[in-house]
């Protein structure tokens, strides 16, 4: 399963592979059950994680700076105990 392909986020990074994909999917029923989609379904799945794995990646460098935050905030409580 893949999130929403139509978002803007998706159409900014990945629209070209996500057409294909529409494209080979618009041929009709068989052709994409006799596996003619398989490739243009791979190079969706390859953007998309990429995207994943740089959104991953942010939110991770941003919780570390949240969490020293924090860590600076109560050690400065603890000091004025």
């Amino acid at each position: 399963m893949h999130p929403h392909l139509h978002t803007v986020e998706n159409q900014k990074n990945c629209a070209e592979v996500i057409a294909a994909l529409d494209e080979c999917h618009a041929r009709g029923f068989i052709h994409k059950v006799l596996g003619n989609c398989t490739d243009a379904k791979q190079k969706v799945n390859m953007c998309l994680r990429a995207q994943r794995l740089e959104r991953t990646k942010l939110n991770r460098e941003m919780a570390k700076a949240k969490r020293a935050k924090i860590e600076k905030a109560w050690a400065e409580i603890d000091e004025n105990r």
